[in-house]
């Protein structure tokens, strides 16, 4: 059992009460596969019980419940949904400085997987909820707390199903989600992104196929040779520079602090084979990062290929993460890539996810960015892409606007976002403080006018 130190005693009730339930969900293990999501729900649920608050429970399988509630304003404006999943990675516990399933607090850190995604956000969601029931604020719009599954791994359990089945539950105007707003630091410069836009998934399967026979004799149409010189091909093409609504307004605001050409930012994110023309202001991290931001990429992560050392098997295939931008469907993103492509090479599309993209010219959006400077004063606030892909996708189809806007103060030169999904994830409490209070400052305003 780990023990609050001193330093952290002073946190108001807001605080206290967020790391209680942040360290309540890490000890209950949500890995997905299997996800076991049910155990976070019955915790959630028993929180609410004691509050009186009603909700409702769904499982579409045994074990991987979602669980939705909703405080009821006058109407005068649309609902505000606060989402968020309560699956994790599973974690090799061998290989963490502290158990990732005990939540220790040991030097001002909360330690466990989940620390960052994403059960610190809801926490939050759910500690900001109970102070709107308990301080009954008088609110215009409806706010929805819904907390699901299988967000990891997407297999139909979680928000992608109830979208589908039960969208009245959590039908909404906005809805804030994970990723975004946490620090990233340039230099002696804080930058926090706001996630109005995120890629589309475009996963493939390529297969090459040859006659097998005995591996003595080499062969020219060898399927394992043809399939690495493919792989190798794609992995090297260069597509070319595409600049979303997001992504301009992004670039033009990060090459303003740091103090160089726009174009000149864009050069240096282009080619990552280059050598990085700004490493003390662009650090490597943060140009892969941009380098995914400005274009559809193609990354080979898996290969299959052979049943023995001295059999040429017959086929042989490799799994491709694609990730199209706003404006590419998965037909478009196919076309950006077909200079890459052997036309000897089999292609599968097994996952396709459209891009998104939510307009950020609103009062929550300003409201948010407001929220960051007033909480971190000289820090820039940009709309962002997000690279990767979220349960975002799947309220699209209701019409819900979905901000990635999940607070964390980091401190320059301390581990911050990159430990997601990576051994000793862990949160700082100090950012802990400053993000569930920024949270709060954003949802108390926005849902009673007070913007």
């Amino acid at each position: 059992m780990s023990v609050l130190r001193s330093s952290i005693m002073n946190y108001d009730a807001l605080t206290t009460e967020t790391l209680r339930h942040l360290q309540a969900l890490i000890r209950l293990d949500t890995s997905n596969p299997p996800g076991n999501e049910s155990l976070a729900v019955a915790y959630i649920a028993s929180v609410l019980d004691a509050e009186d608050i009603p909700y409702t429970v769904l499982e579409r399988r045994p074990g991987r419940g979602n669980i939705i509630a909703r405080l009821t304003g006058d109407g005068s404006a649309a609902p505000l949904l606060l989402m968020g999943h309560t699956d994790v990675v599973p974690a090799e516990t061998d290989a963490w400085t502290h158990p990732p399933f005990a939540a220790e607090i040991v030097e001002d850190h909360l330690w466990g997987r989940g620390a960052l995604d994403m059960k610190f956000m809801d926490a939050y969601e759910l500690a900001v909820f109970l102070r709107l029931h308990r301080e009954r604020v008088p609110l215009r719009r409806d706010v929805i707390l819904a907390l699901t599954a299988d967000e990891e791994i997407a297999e139909g359990n979680g928000i992608d199903w109830l979208a589908a089945t039960h969208p009245d539950l959590i039908r909404a105007e906005y809805a804030i989600n994970e990723l975004g707003a946490t620090t990233v630091w340039y230099g002696d410069k804080p930058v926090y992104g706001i996630q109005v836009a995120e890629k589309g998934c475009v996963w493939l399967r390529l297969t090459r196929r040859g006659a097998p026979g005995h591996a003595s004799i080499p062969r020219a149409d060898n399927p394992v040779l043809a399939l690495a010189e493919q792989v190798a091909r794609l992995a090297r093409f260069l597509p070319e520079t595409t600049l979303t609504r997001t992504t301009e307004q992004y670039v033009n605001g990060l090459a303003a602090v740091l103090g160089i050409e726009y174009k000149e930012l864009i050069t240096a994110a282009h080619d990552l084979s280059m050598p990085n023309p700004f490493p003390d202001l662009l650090p490597e991290m943060q140009r892969q990062t941009l380098h995914a931001q400005l274009h559809n990429t193609a990354v080979p992560t898996e290969l299959h290929a052979g049943y023995k050392t001295n059999v040429i098997p017959s086929s042989a295939s490799a799994v491709i993460d694609g990730r199209s931008l706003p404006g590419f469907d998965t037909a478009a993103w196919l076309d950006a890539f077909r200079p890459a492509l052997d036309p000897n090479t089999e292609v599968e599309v097994f996952i396709a996810a459209q891009p998104l993209e939510v307009p950020h010219d609103n009062a929550l959006y300003r409201l948010m960015e407001r929220t960051l400077t007033q909480a971190h004063p000289g820090a820039s606030v940009l709309p962002m892409l997000m690279t990767g892909a979220t349960d975002a996708k799947y309220l699209a189809p209701l019409g819900v606007n979905v901000y990635g806007f999940s607070p964390i103060r980091f401190e320059r030169g301390a581990p911050g976002a990159e430990l997601i999904h990576s051994h000793d994830e862990r949160i700082p409490l100090a950012g802990l403080d400053f993000g569930v209070h920024a949270l709060w400052n954003v949802v108390s305003m926005f849902t009673t006018g007070g913007v």
